[in-house]
């Protein structure tokens, strides 16, 4: 029960890595809102698990302002923030890629963060205490070809996160991040460009450890980090990637 007595928000929990995230910080013992663009899939994960659905546009400030506001109605305090909505565009050389697949990137893993900041930090800085924790890729370490304003918008997330534990430390906020490899999540065929078992063998080939993530491996680490045994740890990007940055 690591988490206990603690509130949190996961933003993406209505699939994938946010799922298990939410799933494993209820069972640590704390109070979750699942947060997600899909509604239904954020009530049905948790009914399932436990914690409270909620949708939130993480592209969009009203919308996650909203998503605060009706956190801290039903949780009191915030203590925790998983950003962890994300999305790609589809394999392809870099000037290929649409304008709109470019800014719908951005918007959502980047500006998201953003929102979450204005909306979140007057309240922990107001406790001294909080933590947030940034889901960022190895694609922002190691990038991949064709996949390369996703990969930049990883890196974004990767300083974004060391900029904000610098300037945040001195609230007792806590700003890490994890860098998982692709897991055998939804977003698994959009990174493939398509889900066949010759291209995952292909992508399997790149990590040493032979496997993809799963949300479990993405769980324990975020659990970890937002948890008071990691009270000294602050600006980390942690690499749970089965040694694909190696």
């Amino acid at each position: 029960m690591r988490l206990q007595g603690k509130t949190a928000i996961v933003t993406g929990a209505g699939s994938g890595f946010g799922a298990g995230i939410a799933h494993k910080f209820l069972i640590e013992g704390a109070q979750v809102m699942l947060a997600d663009i899909n509604y239904e899939a954020a009530r049905n994960v948790a009914e399932e698990y436990g914690g409270v659905g909620q949708r939130v546009d993480v592209a969009d400030g009203a919308s996650v302002q909203h998503m605060i506001d009706k956190a801290t109605e039903l949780m009191g305090d915030i203590d925790i923030l998983v950003n962890n909505a994300g999305v790609t565009h589809l394999p392809a050389p870099m000037e290929d890629v649409s304008e709109d697949d470019f800014d719908r990137v951005f918007a959502v893993n980047c500006k998201s963060v953003y929102y979450t900041a204005k909306s979140v930090l007057p309240l922990m800085k107001a406790r001294g205490t909080g933590a947030i924790l940034n889901i960022a890729s190895t694609a922002g370490v190691s990038p991949r070809p064709n996949l390369n304003w996703y990969n930049s918008s990883k890196g974004w997330m990767n300083t974004a996160t060391k900029a904000m534990a610098i300037e945040l430390a001195p609230h007792g906020i806590r700003v890490n991040a994890v860098n998982p490899v692709a897991g055998d999540t939804p977003l698994l065929a959009s990174f493939l460009g398509e889900d066949t078992p010759e291209r995952r063998d292909a992508f399997l080939s790149t990590i040493p450890l032979g496997r993809f993530s799963m949300p479990e491996d993405i769980a324990n680490a975020a659990c970890y980090l937002c948890s008071d045994e990691a009270s000294l740890v602050t600006g980390v990007c942690m690499e749970v990637d089965g040694g694909r940055c190696i």
